[in-house]
């Protein structure tokens, strides 16, 4: 508690942080002459247009202009926000992964228009065009955290010359959050070009090389020379149809097939965006389907605890921070997964739990106020005879006041209520009738960056008082160009309990401290060099040490973009109770025995290749002493860019466990062979592999996408999970099938 005293008294003193840089201003005015999209920038409008140019390089040095410049112009009319650029490349020096739409950082060549149109330095929206006029949009939230699963309308041309290619976009003001002031009104925005082949990022309002390009804390100001028009009404349906076939394969305790159901469905539903105001927009869901969306990447887990896996539904997405962010990463009080996602008791797997229906208005009130409300139905599914998971109500309110440039203290209740009636008291047992959470915070964000921190406390109520508990943290970082320092302290007692959260472990204290020292050696091929030390100390409630990881390292990032890194660590465990490390349950070996600490030691390293090259890739690897026995890790991947057609990518994972006997010993793999295609803007077509042996399964999925009309598609997704390797004293074999599904699903985006 001393910590979190001492660390809130210091809030003045960092809010006093002020950003002295230079101001950048760009002027837009109004047309009432049309703009034809197509590249051309030949407009009338253009040649009056202010210009923002002269941008000033990010990486791989921020003390100068870029080698290739870019010119921006800006203007309106009633129903588009217009961006015409001239940005100096030869052609055939293109860097361009794939034709499909939201392509991942550091993969293309890209154009980037990022807007605040609140000017809160920590929510906006991203644009962005490549050479070859493949689309990316995005939301920003916390200052630089980018969500491409969003997905929206807006239009682009790009003209290809031999030294320069030239763009226009054409973004419609429903796209858009934002108010109409009074008087003069202006949007914070920036614009960030990445050349890949000479590692090249430049911004027009230049950014210190220690943060990303798409900070939300360093941007221009867009000045309306008239004001922006009211975005109207703004109504879009998104209905979707799908066919569904699959077939579980159920098996007795011999491993024997005993059921084989199968599962024929046709399904409809939809969502509907509507703009309340032009800053507060209401989403709506019934009977919503998420077949289309990728499955979740496997990963060992060698750990006691739950894994975190994010969220990627499109639903969930918009001022997500709004609802997801609250709390740590491992205490947050809402998890918008627990809603639709369950663990089948009967499979041991995880299973989609049909939502009726659902409803989420957020948004801002005013340039100070920001709120959330959520409310989602879920129905009852039996898992068994026996087993049933019952029907369940989803609320969430939450608010959020701006302090200073851009800091906030927010508030969230959370809701869920379990539908028990006409359940038999088997069928209940483990279900509480309500859990709720109760909480406030305060994220601090330096109008420099310099200075991050977050300050909560959380409580939870239950009819049953051991699950009545609460959770306090304190975060405090500073990141200059050559220090960065952090330190974070977390509580959760024993009895804190959030039914629709992820709280990875209960009644322990943790500290975070870290720390690095970074290094510009000049004309060399080493962009930045340093060394630092991250920990990670958890204590029971009575200060009892249970976990500890240290780690003491030096890092070297290159200025192609390549980086390496390696360290030692010094680990600690103290085990409540016996644990099998490899989660295997064998019946021939042993758990390590518990109420015994346990210290290991050993080396951690990582490298990845540039980008700008077309056969990529990374490596991370740990090897020392674990537990009482030894642990060797390998992870990375390797994948080849086949311009502009895709990748082919493959991920590995192979951990090597050795413990003396009677424990357990075991080799891991985790293979996932990945491509992903497009063969015009319009038809792209994803297979995702994964051969997991410590999960014994092979997962399957393939996807086939066809962009008919703006934001709407035609998927044919098939999925197939099936036994990785020969299960002992049973007629399990590899490749044995588990289940297998395939759907056919229309989504249409309809503008009202």
């Amino acid at each position: 508690m001393k910590s979190l005293l001492s660390l809130v008294l210091l809030i003045p003193v960092m809010l006093c942080a002020q950003n002295d840089a230079p101001t950048f201003e760009l002027h837009i005015q109004k047309t009432n002459q049309p703009i034809k999209v197509d590249g051309l920038t030949d407009e009338p409008a253009w040649q009056t247009a202010d210009v923002a140019q002269h941008f000033k390089m990010t990486f791989p040095v921020d003390s100068s202009y870029t080698h290739y410049p870019t010119e921006i112009r800006m203007c309106f009319d009633d129903k588009f926000l217009y961006i015409a650029a001239k940005c100096t490349q030869k052609r055939n020096t293109y860097t361009v992964q794939s034709l499909k739409r939201d392509f991942p950082n550091g993969t293309s060549d890209v154009l980037n228009f990022i807007v605040d149109p609140f000017k809160d330095g920590l929510n906006g929206f991203l644009f962005s065009l490549n050479p070859l006029n493949v689309q990316r949009e995005a939301l920003v939230d916390n200052g630089a955290n980018l969500s491409y699963e969003w997905d929206n309308k807006w239009h682009s041309a790009v003209q290809n010359e031999d030294e320069y290619w030239s763009v226009e976009m054409a973004i419609p003001f429903k796209t858009l959050r934002y108010k109409v002031a009074s008087g003069q009104n202006s949007w914070h925005v920036n614009f960030i070009r990445t050349y890949l082949k000479t590692w090249e990022v430049s911004t027009w309002r230049p950014i210190p090389q220690q943060f990303a390009a798409n900070n939300l804390a360093f941007t221009g100001n867009l000045i309306w020379d008239t004001p922006p028009p009211s975005s109207g009404s703004n109504i879009a349906l998104i209905p979707y149809f799908t066919s569904q076939y699959g077939v579980d394969y159920q098996r007795n305790e011999q491993g024997v097939i005993s059921n084989r159901p199968s599962k024929k469905e046709l399904g409809i539903g939809g969502d509907a965006k509507i703009a309340v105001t032009p800053s507060l927009n209401l989403d709506l869901t019934i009977n919503p389907d998420f077949s289309q969306v990728e499955v979740d990447r496997q990963v060992p887990n060698l750990s006691r605890f739950e894994l975190f896996f994010p969220e990627r539904r499109q639903f969930f997405l918009e001022n997500r921070d709004l609802f997801a962010t609250f709390g740590f990463p491992n205490t947050r009080p809402f998890f918008s997964r627990r809603i639709g996602l369950a663990r089948n008791p009967v499979t041991g797997n995880n299973t989609t739990i049909p939502i009726l229906a659902g409803a989420r208005l957020s948004g801002k009130i005013n340039d100070n106020w920001r709120i959330g409300v959520l409310n989602m139905q879920t129905k009852r599914v039996n898992w068994d005879s026996s087993q049933v998971l019952p029907a369940a109500n989803f609320a969430v309110a939450t608010v959020q006041r701006k302090v200073g440039s851009r800091s906030n203290i927010g508030a969230i209740i959370m809701d869920k209520e379990n539908l028990l009636n006409g359940l038999s008291s088997e069928q209940k047992s483990g279900f509480e009738p309500w859990n709720r959470i109760a909480g406030i915070e305060y994220d601090l964000y330096s109008e420099d960056n310099r200075w991050e921190g977050e300050w909560y406390y959380h409580r939870s109520f239950s009819p049953d008082p051991k699950k009545r508990g609460g959770t306090l943290a304190s975060f405090l970082s500073y990141n200059d160009r050559y220090f960065s320092a952090n330190f974070a302290y977390l509580l959760v007692d024993s009895n804190f309990t959030s039914d629709a959260g992820f709280i990875q472990r209960k009644g322990v204290q943790n500290l975070y401290p870290g720390m690095s020292i970074r290094f510009y050696p000049g004309n060399t091929s080493v962009n930045t060099w340093g060394f630092g030390i991250d920990g990670n100390l958890t204590y029971s409630l009575d200060f009892q040490e249970t976990d500890r990881d240290v780690f003491l390292f030096s890092n070297v990032e290159f200025k192609n973009q390549s980086g390496l890194n390696l360290g030692v660590y010094n680990s600690y465990t103290y085990l409540f109770e016996d644990f099998d490390p490899t989660n295997q349950d064998e019946t021939d070996t042993q758990p390590l025995p518990g109420l015994k600490g346990y210290t290991y030691n050993g080396v951690r390293g990582s490298y990845y290749s540039s980008s700008s090259y077309n056969l990529q890739g990374s490596l991370d690897f740990s090897a020392g002493s674990f537990f009482n026995g030894s642990l060797l890790n390998v992870d990375g991947s390797l994948s080849y860019r086949w311009q502009p057609y895709g990748v082919f990518a493959l991920g590995y994972n192979y951990n090597r466990i050795r413990l003396p006997k009677p424990y357990s010993s075991s080799d891991f793999w985790l293979i996932g062979p990945r491509a992903e295609l497009s063969f015009t803007k319009k038809l792209f077509f994803s297979a995702f592999f994964q051969y997991n042996t410590q999960a014994n399964n092979f997962n399957i999925n393939t996807r086939l996408q066809w962009r008919f009309a703006p934001v709407s598609d035609l998927f044919l997704v098939y999925t197939d999970n099936s036994y990785a390797a020969t299960a002992p004293n049973s007629p399990v074999r590899f490749l044995a099938p588990k289940n297998k599904a395939l759907v056919l699903k229309a989504v249409f985006w309809l503008n009202l």
